[in-house]
């Protein structure tokens, strides 16, 4: 999987570099604890990916940060359906609560250390349909999947 180019539409690349200009609040906060391969990978801000732009991303492991705001609330659906395109590529994600990050970055960097530590010691054995790599949406202290036919689990 490691530094998998994965095409992007060129109309996102000017909206990305204005993203990453103007950062969330929530994003700077993570983004101070991930830069210069503080936690051993290389993450980039604001990447394009097909047709959609992912908050952080690391090539080396294929591995996607999304920091949800109060409007992803409304909008499960439509982000399932972008992960769910996402994973086909051969990529995973976790996904962070705006909340997390404020009020709890140091479990938030703690999960995303040992999910590095798992990726980068299975990546020999990683396939599409591989629980880390298929439907996983984390959320700090609560884990959704989009398969039903896996056990949910919580922190």
């Amino acid at each position: 999987m490691a530094n998998k180019i994965i095409k992007y539409r060129n109309d996102l690349k000017e909206r990305a570099q204005e993203l990453r200009r103007n950062l969330t609040p929530a994003e700077k906060i993570l983004w101070q604890s991930i830069r210069k391969k503080s936690l051993g990978v290389e993450f980039h801000r604001q990447v394009p990916i097909l047709d959609y732009i992912a908050d952080f991303y690391c090539h080396e492991i294929g591995l996607v940060l999304e920091i949800d705001g109060a409007t992803h609330e409304k909008s499960f659906l439509e982000d399932s359906k972008r992960q769910e395109r996402l994973e086909k590529e051969g990529l995973r994600f976790l996904r962070f609560k705006n909340d997390s990050i404020f009020n709890n970055l140091s479990q938030v960097i703690s999960e995303i250390e040992k999910r590095l530590k798992n990726f980068q010691n299975n990546d020999t054995n990683i396939s599409p349909k591989s629980p880390l790599q298929r439907g996983d949406f984390f959320f700090y202290k609560k884990k959704f999947q989009t398969s039903p036919n896996r056990i949910t689990a919580s922190l």
